[in-house]
């Protein structure tokens, strides 16, 4: 594995040696990383990246090589340097488990560590997170628009980097992809490896009857010819009908990577049933995303399954996930804790201070999820209370639950630098997420105008922020 240990802000490390420097370094700190708007503006967004999260903290130490060029900036204590030789994370995490539907403001990861373990994995706890949890919420936004086809991430060749691909490929599997081009994603992390073909193969040959042709020879199982080299409709479908019929072969598919595909859709679908090919399965590509495939399918479209690249494994329409990590306590000497604000004009950048846990509360009537409660560490909800939550961008608004079930979201991570999470197949967790979308109602989940999902804070943990805020 590539050590990762200075993919970090360089300030992490100044701080850090600040806090050495200081006697700050053993101050027992508490971070919060949570996100502040919802991608496409959507009802909620899918958490991702603990697996890589896991992985780094484990792997995490600095090679003599690292602190060798460390010295070569001339701002680090010898001291500090040689602090970094033993260094190890010893601290706690908690967070949500990949594939739970998340949303603005509430922890999604918690850090109880020393200040300079704490600080030090801002940076690849954010990229991390930031990143799958971006794409695996495109993805799931395309999933829904498909409405029951099955989707492939077709996007590693527009991908930001080797990363960007694997990974991207990775949460698209999680949030409900059916599977990806990627194939070193299937290598990895089991997320299925599909492909057809290329126009060059068309083109190798002398014409496209022979192309295709030659590909079921090679490929009788299953094969899908791309049938818009030249024209789908005079050429394409003609041609592939021709070969399946003299290959005697049924379970089929044709893959339309460009013009109009309601309009071809449909022509297509007619020659094939008429040709008696009921089963050949009409594949689209072709820069889409969940607006394009909801009109094309409200169209009339007669499209099977489809293959989306860029604008998913890019999120090219919204393309940055805006998580943040803030310090949100610290402990005293006598290991009391003392909560921490941030405080800014700007209200959303307002944090919410305190060790927290996150509660999801659900209707036990419909099973469906209705808001979440955010409360302070040592809260226990007493289900059998009437309990008020309100809608914290609309004050006046406020539900009373009083048949509800409470279920704590962010669970042990690491304990004492020891990982005590049994982490799930990437199958698990695209089965859990699947799980987990369907106790969220339809109106949550609506492209535009969704419903406001209620996050609120506890009474506790409300007046504590608000006396913090009365104090500066």
């Amino acid at each position: 594995m590539e050590n990762y240990t200075l993919l970090c802000d360089f300030y992490e490390l100044t701080m850090s040696n600040g806090y050495f420097m200081t006697g700050m370094d053993k101050t027992m700190t508490y971070f919060d990383l949570f996100f502040r708007k919802v991608p496409d503006d959507g009802g909620f967004a899918i958490a991702a990246g603990l697996e890589q999260v896991i992985d780094y903290i484990k792997n995490l130490h600095f090679s003599e090589e690292d602190i060798e060029f460390l010295r070569t900036k001339k701002v680090f204590n010898e001291k500090f340097l040689d602090y970094l030789r033993h260094y190890k994370f010893t601290g706690d995490m908690y967070a949500m488990p990949e594939g739970t539907p998340i949303f603005p403001g509430e922890p999604v990861l918690t850090v109880r560590a020393p200040a300079i373990q704490a600080q030090f994995i801002e940076t690849f706890l954010l990229l991390t997170i930031n990143h799958q949890s971006l794409i695996a919420t495109k993805a799931n936004r395309i999933v829904r628009a498909a409405a029951g086809r099955p989707v492939s991430e077709f996007g590693s060749r527009r991908a930001q980097g080797p990363g960007g691909a694997i990974l991207g490929a990775r949460a698209s599997y999680i949030a409900g992809c059916s599977g990806t081009a990627c194939t070193i994603a299937e290598e990895r992390f089991g997320v299925p490896a599909v492909g057809t073909m290329a126009h060059s193969w068309v083109q190798m040959f002398d014409d496209e009857y022979t192309a295709f042709k030659k590909y079921c020879e090679l490929y009788p199982i299953n094969p899908i010819l791309l049938v818009d080299t030249y024209n789908v409709l005079k050429s394409g479908i003609p041609n592939a009908i021709k070969v399946f019929k003299e290959f005697g072969i049924t379970n089929c598919g044709i893959r339309i990577d460009s013009g109009d595909l309601t309009y071809l859709s449909i022509k297509t679908r007619k020659m094939l049933d008429d040709a008696d090919l009921p089963n050949c399965r009409i594949v689209a590509s072709n820069s889409l995303d969940e607006y394009i495939i909801r009109d094309i399918l409200q169209q009339g479209a007669m499209i099977n399954s489809f293959g989306v690249g860029e604008r998913l494994v890019t999120s090219k329409s919204d393309p940055v996930f805006g998580g943040v990590y803030k310090l949100s306590a610290i402990e005293n000497e006598k290991g009391e804790i003392i909560p921490k604000i941030k405080i800014s004009e700007n209200t959303t950048k307002i944090t919410n201070p305190h060790y927290k846990k996150v509660y999801r509360l659900y209707e036990n009537e419909s099973g469906k999820a209705i808001a979440d409660l955010i409360c302070v560490h040592d809260e226990v909800i007493d289900e059998t209370q009437p309990l008020t939550i309100f809608d914290p961008e609309h004050t006046w608004k406020r539900k009373t639950l009083t048949d509800f079930k409470a279920v704590e979201l962010l669970v042990p991570i690491f304990k004492n630098g020891v990982c005590v999470y049994d982490m799930p197949t990437t199958k698990q967790i695209r089965d859990y997420c699947a799980a987990q979308l369907e106790l969220q109602w339809d109106e949550v989940k609506r492209f535009d105008n969704p419903h406001n999902y209620y996050v609120d804070l506890s009474q506790k943990l409300w007046d504590i922020k608000q006396e913090l805020l009365q104090l500066t």
